[in-house]
C-alpha cells in the first residue's frame, strides 16, 4: 500500500514514519504525478491559508479534488482536517475547503500558540487512551449526521471519521503512537485484506 504524505508543509516526514511503522510505504507527494500515484493521501498539519495556497502554487488543488471525488481516502491532521472540511467558519475568501467530510470549522479554535495543549484522549476502539497534542488545533463547530465521532475534549470532535475520510484537530504524528495511522490504514485497505 502506498500512502502518500502532503508534503508542502507541516510535520509530514514525522506522517511518514509512523506510516511506515505501520506498514505501509509512504511517498513524499508535491506534484501531480506524484499523487496519481498513491492509493490514500494523509494531509498535514501547518497553516492552512498557506497550504491552499501551496495546493494551487504545486497544481495540486484540482487532481486532489479529483481524487477526493473518486473516494480516495484521506487522513487530514490539523490544517489538513481544515482543507478537508466543508466550511472554514473564520478562514479567507480565497481558502479552499475542499467539502471531503460534512464539518464546519474554525480555525485556532483552541486559541493561538500559546494555549497550545496535551491530553490523554478516549478513542473509539481503543483499549488504552491516546496522547493527544493540540497546536493551534481547529474545533469542530458542526458535524453532518453521517460523521462518527471517534473522540472528544470537553464534549467537542477531535477525531471524526465519514466513510473514507478520517480527520484529527489534533497531531497523532507527534504522540509516537501508531495506532490511529494504524486504523487508517486498516479502513482504508479493508476491501484488499481479502
Amino acid at each position: 500500500m502506498k500512502v502518500g504524505v502532503l508534503a508542502l508543509q507541516g510535520a509530514f516526514a514525522s506522517h511518514a514514519a509512523m506510516l511506515g511503522e505501520a506498514g505501509a510505504t509512504p511517498v513524499e507527494v508535491r506534484r501531480a504525478h506524484e499523487l496519481a500515484e498513491v492509493d490514500a493521501l494523509v494531509m498535514p498539519g501547518g497553516e492552512s491559508t498557506t497550504m491552499s495556497m501551496l495546493l494551487d502554487i504545486a497544481e495540486l488543488s484540482e487532481p486532489l479534488a479529483g481524487r477526493l471525488a473518486d473516494g480516495m481516502p484521506v487522513f487530514g491532521t490539523c490544517a489538513g482536517m481544515i482543507l478537508l472540511a466543508v466550511e472554514v467558519l473564520d478562514g479567507r475568501s480565497d481558502q479552499r475547503s475542499m467539502g471531503a467530510i460534512d464539518l464546519d470549522v474554525r480555525r485556532n479554535g483552541y486559541g493561538r500558540q500559546v494555549d497550545s495543549f496535551e491530553t490523554e484522549l478516549a478513542v473509539e476502539g481503543f483499549d488504552d487512551t491516546f496522547h493527544g497534542v493540540f497546536i493551534r488545533s481547529p474545533v469542530v463547530e458542526r458535524i453532518g449526521p453521517d460523521v462518527e465521532v471517534l473522540a472528544e475534549v470537553e464534549g467537542r470532535p477531535v477525531l471524526c471519521r465519514q466513510g473514507n475520510v478520517l480527520v484529527a484537530s489534533f497531531h497523532p504524528e507527534l504522540a509516537g503512537d501508531v495506532r490511529i495511522h494504524r486504523r487508517f490504514l486498516e479502513a482504508a485497505f479493508a476491501s484488499d485484506a481479502t
